[in-house]
């Protein structure tokens, strides 16, 4: 990481540090920079700046050029590069933070979710109905009515079933996620229009829920969900269009610049949708000068020969805004729905161990082709028999296709075994974790698999940087549970920074798992640099370099030390490319 840093300090050799990350050819378009002119476009003074540069973890003052950091450090040393028409901006000792970068979101779905009915942090059964029902309100016959983001464990556990909506939706069917997109629960007409009886058999890695007489209850759970969703009309490319745009003014307001979009994939779903959201929302955005934040794109680990073509055509970094990432598959489930795999059986569904999504063979396979192309794999697994399962077939990948910089990705690492956390780091593994999820385990693990279970095993992020992994973190927005109730969405890396930090859920007096807190500038990192070098765009992403893209955000916090003690729950200002883009 010095090292980069020290080639970005350089500025027109940032392009010789990308092309040298990445193992497949291509044009880095936009890449190649050097100051032209000498004077700055703008200047921030008086400010407390926070680099993420361990070069130059700070300064007082910074100039920016050209949508790039100029210099970060004192005034004086600043001041040489105003002109007559630079334009500076005296912050009064506010804390300035590189922008944030969201680890693992699944974008045009949050902006979809933002226009759908609000289930997060609803904590009876009569909300979770009123809401519902307010909602068809709004809607003809026969419209589907969609939402999610619902959590049982906020109103004692009792999964919601179709008994719960019919009596208020008996002309529409209705569709709704749970909080960790590994389960839905439809009304009956919708379980209707799918054609599930007591006859339909559960699909491959997925269960249909039923009652003592086999009938249908409404809940279906991975692969099954698939049963429903082939049956919802598709989105109008007008709205996931309009939902790009939507999620991307959110993830501005809460400071995230960047972020890594796995897309529209689920276990059981076509692989088509993320590809066409490629082609049809990102290249529409980015043709018509729409695109308001960077992203990176990864796409079904099935299509990585077609992520090759794309990339030997058009190289991996498509513009300033659009990277392609790589490629991702699902392992397992999530402990909510009981699908993650584990050792031992669930605590409560005694004789269950989760579900294995995906045959290891095939997964192998897959991954191999994949690695040997020079493509990045991002890999799915919750429970801690699946990240031994993928630990161990990355020591076969490493052994089959040698040492590189591959950046191996498990995506969410919840629940590791004793010794895991130490394998991360043999083969520089990252960990893309997404700390808000542990406010809501932290009730409803032990419930699930067990107190001594859920303590020893879970989020063990600082064990993980112990062991040398790289941490990388993310929202999962809109998959993930919104501690604060009434929240629209949670991509909010401010609050998920004090989440590590203390690891209380709200209501709890001590943390959990204690020994687990990070202090804070690991924590810092986790959102910007360590969270840019996940994803191969640290040369140009993830800290306040010379040369890096000017990417900040600007907090109400007036010292490093009001900061550091009451992180606040809100930005002031997002820059990208050196231009304020919020408010």
């Amino acid at each position: 990481m010095l090292a980069q840093s020290a080639l970005l300090a350089a500025g027109a050799a940032a392009l010789a540090v990308v092309a040298a990350v990445f193992l497949l050819p291509g044009p880095a378009p936009h890449l190649p920079w050097a100051p032209r002119g000498r004077f700055a476009d703008m200047i921030l003074a008086n400010a407390t700046i926070y680099t993420a540069d361990p070069v130059r973890p700070f300064g007082v003052a910074m100039a920016v050029r050209g949508g790039r950091v100029l210099h970060v450090g004192t005034y004086d040393s600043v001041k040489e590069f105003r002109g007559k028409h630079t334009y500076e901006r005296n912050l009064s000792g506010n804390v300035v933070l590189p922008g944030f970068i969201d680890s693992h979101v699944h974008l045009i779905d949050g902006g979809l979710q933002l226009a759908r009915v609000p289930l997060r942090g609803v904590k009876s059964k009569d909300v979770f109905i009123s809401r519902v029902k307010e909602a068809v309100r709004d809607k003809h016959p026969g419209q589907w009515v969609r939402g999610g983001g619902w959590n049982n464990d906020f109103w004692g556990g009792d999964f919601p079933v179709a008994a719960w909506l019919d009596d208020i939706s008996p002309d529409n069917p209705v569709w709704l996620t749970r909080m960790d997109g590994h389960m839905g629960v439809a009304n009956s007409l919708a379980i209707k229009i799918a054609g599930i009886d007591k006859n339909t058999n559960d699909p491959v890695g997925g269960t249909i829920v039923r009652t003592t007489e086999r009938e249908p209850n409404g809940l279906l759970v991975d692969a099954a969900m698939k049963l429903v969703l082939d049956v919802i009309p598709d989105v109008s490319l007008t709205e996931r269009r309009e939902a790009l745009l939507r999620a991307s003014r959110h993830a501005l307001m809460r400071g995230v610049t960047t972020v890594v979009d796995v897309g529209s994939y689920f276990p059981g779903m076509s692989e088509k949708q993320p590809w066409q959201d490629f082609s049809d929302i990102y290249q529409w955005a980015q043709s018509m000068g729409k695109m308001m934040i960077r992203v990176c794109l990864f796409f079904p680990l099935p299509t990585w020969s077609r992520v090759c073509d794309l990339i030997h055509e058009k190289g991996r970094l498509l513009s300033e805004w659009i990277h392609v990432g790589g490629v991702k598959a699902f392992l397992d489930g999530s402990l909510g729905s009981s699908s993650a795999l584990f050792y031992e059986s669930y605590k409560d569904d005694l004789g269950s161990f989760g579900l294995q999504l995906i045959d290891m063979d095939v997964l192998l396979n897959a991954t191999l082709e994949s690695d040997k192309s020079g493509l990045q794999v991002a890999i799915h697994a919750i429970g801690d028999k699946a990240n031994d399962m993928l630990l161990d077939m990355l020591d076969e990948v490493v052994n089959l296709n040698g040492m590189r910089d591959r950046r191996f990705r498990i995506e969410h690492a919840q629940h590791l075994a004793p010794s895991a956390a130490k394998r991360f780091g043999e083969h520089n593994t990252i960990a893309s974790v997404q700390p808000d999820h542990l406010l809501d385990d932290a009730d409803s693990a032990g419930k699930k698999i067990g107190v001594e279970r859920a303590e020893r095993s879970s989020y063990l992020f600082r064990s993980l940087l112990a062991g040398g992994t790289h941490l990388a973190f993310g929202s999962d927005w809109p998959l993930t549970v919104c501690v604060i109730v009434f929240l629209v969405s949670d991509i909010n890396p401010l609050q998920a920074i004090k989440t590590v930090m203390s690891r209380k859920p709200p209501g709890w007096e001590v943390p959990w798992i204690s020994t687990e807190c990070l202090p804070l500038d690991d924590s810092l990192k986790a959102h910007t640099i360590s969270a840019a070098h996940a994803c191969f765009l640290d040369p140009v992403l993830g800290s306040l370099s010379e040369g890096k893209y000017a990417d900040f955000v600007v907090l109400p916090s007036t010292s490093w030390k009001e900061f550091a003690d009451d992180i606040p729950g809100h930005v002031l200002a997002t820059y990208v490319n050196g231009k304020q883009a919020y408010p």
